[in-house]
């Protein structure tokens, strides 16, 4: 009995080791990258990514990186470029849609193939491509290099926000999409729930809150469980919602900040829980100073949440703070754009520096205060370049709900696409 146990015990473990993985590559920046394979010494790599925002990238459950993908900055359109695991273009991995904003991407194997992967990407400005739209990648074609063999199928038609989200089905096998409309005529804060499951895409669960505009510039973030889910936008919105991975429901909005109107004082860029999901981490600036970046903790357990707002970074321009993103290794990492001049993007062969060179980290997230021990620009990209984006990746390992019986459940809900 005991010695099944423990044989149960080691197969269970081995299979956790192993699907922790996925998140392992990071690819981002201007060439940069790093590794998470060994979570007590990342290591900084080459990638093929040339973006200053949006990016994604994916590896497989060994942590060996399957392929990544980046918009461009400069234009309008079909600007993203899918690159395989040797930095190549992948076949058909271009002109795919995709602007130049910072969460416009993401990646989500597929639940019936496991060589199949789904990029959704979104079309935030009417004047490129407004809608939501996804490409098949198959990892079977092209000698295992994996090749486009879909590309830029629309699932809807109207402008989306940039802030493209995916969370595990609380069965630990399907996924929820979440895409929000972009309307800032409009206070109805739209949410978009799209369930992908058995190869196949659902039509929305469509939630409206009615507490802020549908701006497009739009942050989403989940805790690690899953079960919160927290919405930023620059026009200093800032609200918790409770989530339910097996229904895909949105509820019990807990307002911190309401939408402002006219001269903006807070821009709230980014954010990322801490791993407990105690605290929380803003990348913003404020309109009565627009030249300094300010990273800022709250702490969600305080009865005063506004309260208890603790400025644990400061920089000032000409370096501008990007996107915060919580990595495999529990640390927050904070990336920061470095503005030489006219026009931005990309980086002249002149600008290298201490700014651009590194990222910012945040060592022990789950502290108050300075015992989260912040470190400025102490990453060293290995001679790389980063820009405001990090890999908008979501959590692949997070699993089922524990103890609970929810499934995927397809009746009432009309499906809209198939890859069969």
């Amino acid at each position: 009995m005991i010695r099944k146990y423990l044989i149960g015990l080691f197969i269970f473990i081995s299979i956790t080791c192993q699907a922790q993985d996925r998140n392992s590559i990071w690819a981002f920046g201007d060439s940069s990258g790093i590794d998470f394979s060994n979570l007590s010494n990342p290591l900084p790599i080459v990638s093929a990514i040339r973006s200053r925002g949006s990016c994604v990238s994916i590896a497989d459950t060994n942590g060996n990186l399957l392929f990544s993908a980046n918009t461009r900055g400069g234009m309008l359109g079909n600007t993203t470029l899918v690159w395989d695991k040797n930095n190549h273009l992948m076949q058909s991995g271009d002109s795919i849609i995709g602007e130049a904003w910072y969460n416009e991407l993401t990646v989500i194997q597929n639940t019936r193939y496991i060589n199949s992967f789904y990029i959704f990407s979104a079309g935030v400005t009417n004047s490129g491509n407004p809608g939501f739209f996804y490409s098949v990648i198959d990892m079977t074609q092209n000698g295992g290099l994996g090749a486009v063999i879909q590309k830029n199928v629309q699932i809807n038609s109207f402008s989306n926000a940039d802030c493209v989200t995916a969370i595990m089905h609380g069965n630990g096998r399907d996924w929820w999409l979440i895409s929000k409309e972009s309307n800032t005529s409009s206070f109805n804060n739209s949410f978009y729930l799209y369930l992908i499951s058995n190869d196949s895409i659902y039509s929305p669960i469509i939630l409206q809150f009615n507490n802020s505009a549908d701006g497009g510039l739009q942050s989403l973030s989940f805790n690690q469980e899953g079960n919160k889910l927290m919405q930023l936008n620059t026009g200093g919105f800032m609200c918790e919602y409770d989530f339910d991975r097996c229904t895909g429901i949105i509820s019990n909005p807990k307002m911190i900040y309401p939408q402002q109107s006219g001269n903006f004082n807070r821009i709230f860029f980014n954010g990322a829980y801490s791993s407990d999901g105690n605290l929380y981490y803003v990348s913003s600036t404020f309109f009565t100073n627009i030249d300094t970046s300010y990273l800022i903790q709250y702490n969600l357990t305080d009865t005063n949440i506004v309260g208890s707002a603790d400025t644990i970074g400061r920089i000032s321009w000409p370096v501008q703070g990007g996107q915060i993103r919580l990595a495999p290794d529990g640390k927050i990492y904070y990336s920061c754009f470095y503005d030489w001049g006219f026009p931005g993007y990309p980086y002249p062969d002149t600008v290298y520096n201490q700014y651009n060179m590194n990222l910012g980290v945040i060592n022990y997230p789950d502290s108050l205060g300075s015992a989260c021990d912040y470190q400025p620009f102490s990453f060293y990209l290995g001679g790389k370049r980063t820009y405001y984006g990090l890999p908008n990746n979501p959590n692949y390992e997070l699993g089922p709900v524990v103890g609970s019986i929810c499934d995927t459940v397809h009746t009432g809900v009309e499906q809209i696409e198939t890859n069969v």
